[in-house]
């Protein structure tokens, strides 16, 4: 017996289906959204960069506990007062450089996502539900409910403080304050509740800071063997590799967008988005190249088959290519060879990419070998190494068509000794590019630059004011600076200095610090990604290493204080 079968329904047109998706596709992309726009509200009702809603909403916390644990019992503790005033500063030096400058940048950041969250009920509710067992032995916790519930209730839930800080992309030497908190009233014990988050600004700092510091390291050896005309290729030599090494995407956008301040070139894209959109009204600023990873060298019969493909798609502009996926010599003596009449044919430039084994071993290799398979010319900077023979209007080699880029191990120290080999081989800076990926933006914390915040002043109830400084006979390093302070300069474009608030001399001055929030948010206080930069290199160079910020008059009170108590260590 045979079964007959039921007709099968008609196929749709393609059209028909392309539309049913496209409706379809129109309607999770709403849902996506309305949730994202949900989600991104918080328990605060404020919005977060879209970007990292997703990655961030299982870490949410209402901002009644985003502080340290003690700070919770601190306006118990503090004496009945009017006022209160705390500063942040670098004590430090950048470890490892004898250079004493910082660059500025990320409080933004923590105002508007933090400082500037509307609290309400919900945020109370949460903390009393936390801070219940939160005590030694899963007891009560003492927390400020009421001073909470009442500026929800009185300041439309806005935290009631004031909080002066320098532009983003100051460049300032260490002890230079990098904010003052001010709490007044009744809200005055609340000053140091923000400490914490506050604090955190010390991270997107030392990226800025250290990522500027490689780059006066790469424009000196520009400088030594780079023509006039290409020194604005500095700004493409290092690149951020240092996404995947973050502990979250949250790290990698502040610390990228750091890097960005000094530097245009950055394969962490989360960083890149969020500047040139959240930050830089859509203008760009970071970019990066078509390039290979070992997974797509390996995924080929043969790397040469590999580098082949991608010099069809991407021959014609600058791209890069890993060469140790299994015998970096033999890539590069053998197999670079084998496709360099393509290369020449696409007309672009091919980046050489070492990935393991001594850093300078491997850089000067692949110069060698791009030198021998491409060729090379002669800048006109004269080179130091070359005999008489070879100097005869001869400068540093510069490869046809092929650059090296090394990301593998670099740190600040190794970049510097891979210049250095890269010149005494003959070979001009402009050759080579770096990288840095754990160096740039992980292997550093607060203690770097011993970032730290301290309570200044302090107006009793009953009017007396005291100027309040931390004076360790066991730490010079950890003295604080007394008083309420002004940061101001004596000259266009010339370093902050720090004087008492209330001094004469203080009206001299060009005020630096900005109130970037007043009890509220202010809208309009930050300015774009491209005028940071453009700040960061102006003053950089305005700025001598080395400086001292801490005006006489400061100075004097500061001794005064340490002679009172008989503190026989050196000041500051």
């Amino acid at each position: 017996a045979t079964t007959t079968l039921p007709a099968a329904a008609p196929m749709p047109e393609i059209s028909e289906q392309n539309e049913a998706l496209k409706r379809e596709n129109a309607q999770l992309c709403a849902q996506i959204k309305a949730l994202s726009q949900r989600l991104a509200q918080g328990s605060a009702g404020v919005g977060y960069p879209l970007e990292l809603v997703a990655g961030l909403r299982t870490l949410e916390c209402p901002m009644s506990v985003m502080s340290d644990s003690y700070k919770g019992t601190h306006f118990q503790m503090y004496p009945p007062c009017k006022s209160m005033s705390a500063y942040g500063e670098f004590r430090e030096k950048f470890t490892g450089m004898d250079d004493n400058r910082f660059v500025f940048y990320g409080i933004r950041y923590y105002i508007e996502n933090f400082v500037s969250r509307k609290w309400t009920k919900a945020d109370v509710d949460a903390a009393e539900a936390f801070y219940k067992t939160h005590n030694a032995g899963s007891s009560p916790f003492p927390f400020p409910r009421d001073l909470f519930n009442k500026f929800i209730a009185e300041n439309d839930g806005y935290f009631p403080v004031i909080v002066e800080a320098l532009p983003e992309g100051t460049v300032a030497y260490i002890h230079t304050p990098c904010f003052i908190i001010t709490a007044e009233d009744e809200y005055a014990r609340l000053c140091t509740f923000l400490e914490t988050i506050l604090t955190m600004v010390w991270y997107p700092s030392c990226v800025a800071t250290l990522s500027r510091f490689v780059k006066d390291q790469i424009h000196s050896a520009f400088e030594q063997s780079v023509d006039p005309e290409l020194m604005f290729l500095v700004e493409t030599k290092l690149h951020d590799f240092g996404f995947r090494g973050c502990t979250s995407v949250e790290q990698a956008v502040l610390g990228g967008s750091a890097h960005l301040l000094n530097f245009g070139g950055s394969d962490t894209m989360s960083a890149c988005y969020h500047v040139q959109f959240h930050l830089n009204g859509g203008r760009p600023v970071g970019s990066s190249i078509p390039a290979t990873e070992h997974s797509v060298m390996t995924a080929w019969n043969t790397e040469e088959e590999a580098l082949r493909n991608e010099i069809e798609l991407y021959g014609e502009g600058i791209y890069a290519c890993v060469m140790d996926s299994y015998d970096y010599d033999y890539a590069l003596d053998t197999i670079l060879p084998s496709v360099a009449e393509a290369h020449r044919a696409k007309g672009g430039t091919i980046v050489l990419r070492p990935d393991s084994g001594d850093p300078v071993e491997q850089v000067i290799k692949a110069l060698k070998a791009g030198e021998k398979t491409f060729g090379c010319t002669y800048n006109s900077k004269k080179c130091p190494h070359h005999t008489k023979e070879e100097e005869k209007g001869k400068g540093y080699k510069v490869l046809n068509k092929c650059s090296v880029i090394q990301g593998d191990g670099i740190n600040y120290s190794i970049i510097k000794n891979i210049l250095e080999a890269v010149h005494k081989e003959g070979y001009s800076a402009v050759n080579v590019g770096f990288g840095m990926g754990g160096a740039l933006l992980q292997k550093m914390n607060r203690d770097t630059m011993s970032f730290a915040t301290k309570l200044c002043h302090i107006t009793y109830a009953d009017g007396v004011e005291r100027d309040v400084m931390k004076t360790p006979k066991s730490s010079a390093a950890k003295i604080s600076l007394p008083g309420r302070m002004f940061v101001g300069r004596e000259r266009a474009g010339g370093p902050p200095i720090v004087l008492p608030k209330d001094h004469p001399r203080c009206e001299t001055l060009e005020p630096v610090m900005q109130v970037v929030y007043n009890k509220r948010p202010m809208p309009g206080i930050f300015q774009d990604f491209d005028s940071l930069r453009a700040r960061v290199t102006r003053e950089w160079a305005a700025v001598p290493p080395n400086g001292n910020p801490i005006s006489p008059e400061l100075q004097d009170k500061v001794d005064s204080i340490l002679k009172a108590r008989h503190h026989n260590m050196p000041a500051k």
